[in-house]
């Protein structure tokens, strides 16, 4: 086995200050767990006060994830990202747990559910279960949010503009399968009371988003808010159930915080630390220095003391993952391939995995998680037929009927070429946060590389696909 991690280059007088204070006042912050910057809560509840210290690091199945506070230490207390603002209890960060890289993850969940017995505000009927009509007592009544960490997302249907007027869609949709019985409610289904679809997604970072949200057209998987303003009044008055809209220095306090935040893989059980002065620049402290995301620039991403190391034993293995890491690096940003009708505005040409992912990439695309064959679809995930209009132009794969598991964008803007085109998470702090893809499809990240050489026909060896997944890992 690989020697244990070092502990971190630097600790500052603040940060030991902070980290006695959080391990003082304990009982507030919940249950904790000790890693290399100290000791810090696995999971942070709505209105329990304490300090997200400068710099703090938790454990994850492939080492340590870190989290670090550009503009220092933030409190908790009176803190909008923090604390409940609606009727259900929940915060910003009940949803975005620092310990799971900013997301939530099925373990922690189904530990929250056993700590709690089911009472915690992440499990509130209103999307922390299949549908809000179920026995709430019940955890299969939660089984898409604890087997695959899925929210349900409520969208009108038909469409409906930003400023509500109408839109009209280019194609019909009918629910062939519904195994949460909330599209075919009479309260919540699409024919019911309210008139919405339901569909089931993963939490998208608040973390990283100096680089993430520049240049880009769209944040939200669907694409449906432009800003992060407009994003945080969204999720406070749907997933938190506020009564209002937050007010504008609470806003002003969200954006502040999500801003600044960064998350990223910081150590890793066989590569060691991932931060070090000569190695790639990986570690949140490069993303919140000022630097280029090495995402958007492989200039930067410099494995060459990586690839020239040598060494035996322990260190042999660790010498043996940074090169396939290296090697890795040069998949994700070198290896060509063609992508064929992934969005109605993509044209066939090649690609690299970095076309997409970099920093700024902000298209919707199609890539065939969530439009599906009937028999190949998730059991436990609704089915939808698309008919598209004999006027509209016909999704550029799948032609004018087909099935989806997710329309995605085009729930929003009504075209047929949009059914199923999510926008591309971001690739930080993946270690923290499975599973993968906006539907939880992908349990490993060596499935989510599977998939995608299946899916464009890439004809990875299989020391490429193992290569590609440990760069993933160190992210």
């Amino acid at each position: 086995m690989p020697r244990a991690i070092e502990s971190p280059r630097r600790a500052t007088l603040f940060s030991l200050v902070i980290g006695l204070w959080v391990t003082i006042t304990g009982p507030i912050l919940n249950a904790q767990r000790s890693g290399p910057y100290g000791v810090g809560p696995v999971w942070w509840s709505a209105g329990a006060g304490g300090v997200l210290p400068w710099e703090e690091e938790y454990e994850n199945a492939d080492g340590w994830v870190s989290i670090l506070n550009r503009n220092g230490a933030v409190r908790a207390d009176g803190h909008p990202f923090f604390e409940p603002l609606g009727r259900n209890h929940r915060a910003c960060v009940t949803c975005h747990q620092p310990s799971n890289g900013m997301s939530v993850t099925p373990a922690s969940l189904r530990d929250r559910w056993d700590e709690t017995k089911g009472r915690d505000p992440v499990f509130a009927a209103i999307d922390g279960s299949n549908c809000p009509d179920l026995p709430q007592d019940a955890a299969g009544s939660h089984s898409l949010l604890l087997n695959r960490g899925l929210f349900r997302i409520t969208l009108p249907w038909p469409p409906r503009a930003s400023n509500g007027a109408a839109v009209i869609p280019e194609f019909r949709i009918e629910v062939v399968r519904d195994p949460t019985g909330c599209n075919l409610s009479s309260t919540y289904g699409v024919k019911g009371r309210e008139q919405v679809i339901s569909v089931f997604r993963r939490p998208r970072l608040p973390a990283n988003l100096d680089y993430v949200v520049k240049g880009r057209l769209a944040l939200m998987a669907d694409g449906r808010e432009l800003s992060l303003r407009d994003q945080a009044v969204n999720a406070i008055m749907t997933h938190e159930q506020a009564e209002k809209p937050p007010a504008y220095n609470q806003l002003v306090q969200i954006v502040d915080f999500e801003s600044q935040i960064y998350a990223a893989q910081s150590a890793d059980i066989r590569a060691g630390r991932l931060n070090e002065k000569e190695g790639p620049l990986l570690g949140t402290d490069n993303l919140a220095g000022g630097k280029v995301d090495p995402l958007a620039n492989p200039v930067l991403l410099s494995f060459k003391v990586w690839k020239m190391q040598t060494g035996e034993g322990e260190l042999d293995v660790q010498r043996e993952f940074r090169v396939s890491a290296a090697r890795g690096a040069e998949v994700f940003f070198a290896r060509l391939f063609s992508i064929r009708g992934a969005s109605a505005t993509t044209q066939e040409k090649l690609y690299t995995c970095a076309s997409c992912h970099a920093a700024g990439s902000a298209r919707w695309m199609d890539i065939a998680t969530t439009n599906v064959r009937p028999r190949q679809a998730a059991p436990e995930l609704p089915l939808f037929r698309i008919t598209c209009d004999a006027t509209a132009p016909a999704h550029p794969v799948f032609g004018r009927t087909f099935y989806s598991q997710d329309p995605g964008r085009a729930l929003i803007s009504g075209k047929c070429a949009d059914v199923g085109a999510i926008v591309p998470q971001q690739l930080r702090a993946l270690a923290a946060r499975a599973p993968y893809f906006a539907n939880g499809s992908a349990r490993t990240l060596r499935e989510v590389v599977d998939f995608y050489d299946r899916q464009w026909n890439i004809g990875y060896s299989e020391r490429e696909k193992q290569d590609l997944t440990n760069f993933l890992r160190i992210l």
